[in-house]
């Protein structure tokens, strides 16, 4: 009887690198602007549209 060798194993898929926009979170920090003179009134999160929320590129 012929010996059987065992099967090779499969090449580990490689890990996706984090968006650069977001650093892997998936949202951003955007700028909230009110009134006529578009003045500052703090941030808010949203989406990444890089990565589209993945966090991944």
């Amino acid at each position: 009887m012929a010996r059987k060798t065992p099967a090779k194993p499969a090449p580990a898929e490689p890990v996706p690198a984090p968006c650069e926009a977001c650093k892997g979170t998936g949202t951003v920090a955007v700028t909230v602007r009110v009134g006529r003179r578009h003045r500052v009134v703090g941030r808010q999160d949203g989406m990444c549209l890089n990565c589209f929320g993945s966090g991944t590129t």
